[in-house]
């Protein structure tokens, strides 16, 4: 771990928070790797910019000497929050907010790889367009292709479609699925305004937004905090998908994932579709 032992200046600094529970080392490190290419491109516009990273160990944390070291060469201050136990995805989040002083946070995935100048691209974006509190990015997948994590408020058949059927028959729902999935509007060039929902694999704040709105709720161990959080943020700031910021996925769905993954799957949209509405079809 790396202390903190200079002053943050909450006026410019940039701070990150990584939840992992049993992570695949490989992607971890190449998702820190990758953020330390970010930071250090962010280092050629803003070179005293305070960059805090918390890796908040929710089980099983791997050997990360390797990348810490990597950050650590770039005067990106990161530290380890561990010995709390598995408290799901949000609250983990919590943890890290708890402990910033930056002007700028991003929620970030242990399966993302940044590109080397999404950082700074964030960054100018947000100083240009105040009424801006949140940004989402171009979201690809390991063949180049737009993941479209964009969302329009789901109904329950939406969800079951896209996260249950298999693919020879969810391509007879496409029409329906294109519709929730923004894919009229999402694409390489064009800026969004307010998208209803956007993913948490990459959520970039101004801190004073996400403080503002106390985080995540805590309630959700795992899936649909996101979607709360995004229909939350719309109440206090704007949301702006920008394709300039770039960043590959290496996630998948809960059906894919187990049994396990389907319990709380649907524990959490029954929780959210009880705090904000049922739509059923």
């Amino acid at each position: 771990m790396i202390s903190f032992d200079e002053p943050r200046s909450e006026a410019e600094g940039l701070s990150v928070s990584v939840v992992v529970f049993r992570p695949a080392e490989a992607l971890l490190t190449s998702t820190l790797v990758s953020l330390g290419g970010a930071c250090s491109e962010l280092r050629k516009s803003r070179p005293h910019i305070p960059i805090d990273v918390y890796i908040v160990d929710n089980g099983g944390l791997p050997d990360l000497s390797h990348a810490i070291a990597v950050l650590a060469d770039l005067g990106v201050a990161c530290e380890i929050i561990s010995g709390h136990g598995n408290v799901g995805y949000g609250r983990g989040h919590n943890l890290a907010l708890q402990r910033i002083v930056s002007r700028y946070h991003l929620v970030l995935n242990p399966d993302i790889d940044l590109a080397a100048d999404a950082l700074a691209k964030a960054l100018e974006f947000f100083e240009t367009h105040p009424e801006a509190g949140l940004l989402t990015p171009r979201i690809g997948d390991e063949d180049g292709q737009i993941q479209y994590l964009c969302r329009r408020y789901p109904t329950l058949f939406d969800l079951f479609v896209r996260g249950f059927l298999p693919a020879t028959v969810r391509r007879h729902f496409a029409r329906r699925l294109a519709r929730y999935e923004m894919r009229d509007v999402i694409n390489d060039r064009d800026i969004v305004w307010d998208p209803p929902i956007v993913s948490g694999c990459f959520m970039l704040f101004r801190a004073s937004v996400l403080k503002k709105l106390a985080g995540f709720d805590s309630r959700y161990f795992l899936y649909f905090e996101d979607y709360d959080l995004s229909l939350r943020t719309h109440k206090v700031a704007r949301i702006a998908y920008l394709p300039a910021v770039r960043v590959l996925h290496h996630g998948g769905g809960a059906a894919r994932k187990g049994s396990a993954h389907i319990r709380m799957f649907a524990a959490s949209a029954f929780r959210f579709f009880n705090r904000f509405g049922w739509k059923w079809l």
